[in-house]
């Protein structure tokens, strides 16, 4: 897979953005991508290290996604309840990471739709 294929499917989604916003803390952060809906986060990835994304999902999934892969990480600088990182190019498929952007989005957006 590849950043620019990634980013044309993330953007597919009803109402989904993107924008760069970690540069203001650390210009190493620059190159980090974040997806958005509802104006919340649904995916983040390295543009210049595009070997993995971070997703959003329920406490449940990501315990079950933990378990029979190594290429499913916690994520260190979000809250490992609710968010994974899928590692590219090992044990999970690239159409399962595709599924797991997309139910990313739908957890994200059905939580702000109703606040709104």
């Amino acid at each position: 897979m590849d950043i620019e294929r990634f980013r044309e499917y993330c953007l597919s989604f009803e109402g989904a953005t993107e924008k760069t916003p970690f540069g203001k803390f650390a210009a190493r952060f620059d190159s980090v991508l974040v997806f958005y809906v509802c104006d919340h986060m649904f995916c983040m990835v390295d543009m210049d290290d595009f070997h993995f994304a971070v997703v959003k999902n329920t406490p449940e999934k990501i315990a079950e996604l933990h378990e029979p892969r190594n290429s499913v990480e916690s994520q260190r600088n979000m809250s490992a309840k609710y968010w994974i990182q899928l590692n590219f190019g090992d044990d999970i498929p690239d159409s399962e990471i595709l599924d797991l952007v997309k139910r990313s989005y739908e957890i994200v957006k059905a939580k702000y739709t109703k606040k709104k």
